[in-house]
């Protein structure tokens, strides 16, 4: 009995550490101390868990129901992309599930603006921390913001080194999104190598469970290149599998200079997981982003409005009129015209 009565007591100290009850939910405050009881009255209490019920906490052991929701979503929202979905999912559950990981994992997502890159990215934040990209333990930079100065670039690779050491000292379970890697200076994405290759520990930090998530436009024209071949041919684009891609498309931005995975050891060394292609978006794919973004809205679904839109974005190659040159980048812009109330 006295082992029940310290517990009780134990819980409602750590309740005390919190904010006020004015800043928490009357419910959600409720339940826990409830919680909190119940333990109690089994002589036990996972003083972490009640902790991290009320404060972001690093992510040590992944939740399953996070992968169902990163697929639901992903299946929802995401649209033209199944290599994407497929590939994503797999990759961040396999890795979340794998307890000895020997690296980080790396993702290099590529495609032309409005595939739904940066989409996926706040997916995977997401269904990691509850905040997602808000997580004091997700990272994200934007090269033309963060690195937009050349002669800088050796300033540039000691903050980033010590901003990645620094926050995976805190956190094993940081996720790192780069932004915009084709304007990225040449040779300044190469200062994170060591950080992602199959160290057991660098300096008494492991950075294993770690991940890495690279945006860029480079590579598009290839990821195009293989779509309208096999659209020229009479396939369909989910006949496209990874493996007609992937090979080519990590040796096309290896080889490109504007890009700032050109020439990268990350590539050379193979420490780029997947290279992750996002098709260009047909015609039928922007009405989905246009209902959707509807819905999302709580607008009622106009379909002569979804076909205007539609119609009003521009499309590629000349000739064929095919892909969507900025996807779905602009259906928010659209609709705040043809819904202005």
């Amino acid at each position: 009995m006295k082992l029940r009565r310290g517990a009780l007591r134990a819980a409602l100290a750590l309740l005390l550490l919190l904010p006020p009850a004015g800043a928490v939910e009357p419910i959600s405050l409720g339940l826990a101390i409830a919680g909190a009881a119940a333990s109690a009255l089994t002589g036990f209490i996972s003083y972490p868990r009640l902790y991290c019920y009320f404060r972001e906490c690093c992510l040590h052991r992944h939740d399953q129901r996070a992968a169902a929701a990163l697929q639901e979503t992903l299946d929802k929202r995401l649209f033209g992309q199944h290599l994407v979905s497929k590939v994503v999912v797999k990759a961040v559950r396999g890795f979340l599930n794998n307890t000895n990981a020997k690296k980080p994992l790396a993702l290099s997502l590529h495609g032309w603006t409005g595939t739904g890159k940066n989409f996926v990215s706040k997916i995977v934040a997401e269904s990691i921390y509850k905040k997602g990209l808000q997580s004091k333990y997700v990272h994200q930079f934007v090269s033309t913001l963060h690195f937009p100065h050349a002669h800088s670039i050796n300033l540039y690779k000691d903050q980033l080194q010590s901003w990645i050491r620094g926050n995976v000292s805190i956190c094993p379970r940081s996720l790192f999104i780069f932004d915009e890697m084709d304007k990225m200076h040449a040779g300044l994405i190469d200062s994170i190598k060591p950080f992602l290759d199959y160290y057991e520990l660098l300096d008494g930090v492991s950075y294993r469970q770690a991940i890495f998530i690279f945006l860029s436009n480079a590579g598009a024209e290839k990821i195009t290149e293989v779509a309208l071949d096999f659209w020229r041919k009479g396939r369909t684009r989910e006949d496209i599998q990874l493996t007609d891609i992937q090979n080519a498309l990590s040796v096309s931005v290896f080889n490109n200079k504007n890009s700032g995975f050109w020439h990268s050891t990350l590539i050379d060394k193979n420490l780029i997981d997947y290279f992750i292609p996002f098709l260009p978006l047909e015609y039928k794919h922007v009405k989905m982003c246009v209902r959707v973004e509807v819905e999302s809205r709580g607008y009622a679904v106009d379909e002569d409005i979804l076909t205007r839109i539609a119609d009003e974005m521009t499309y590629f190659p000349r000739e064929e009129r095919i892909y969507s040159d900025k996807g779905c980048k602009t259906v928010d812009a659209k609709l705040d015209y043809y819904y202005d109330f």
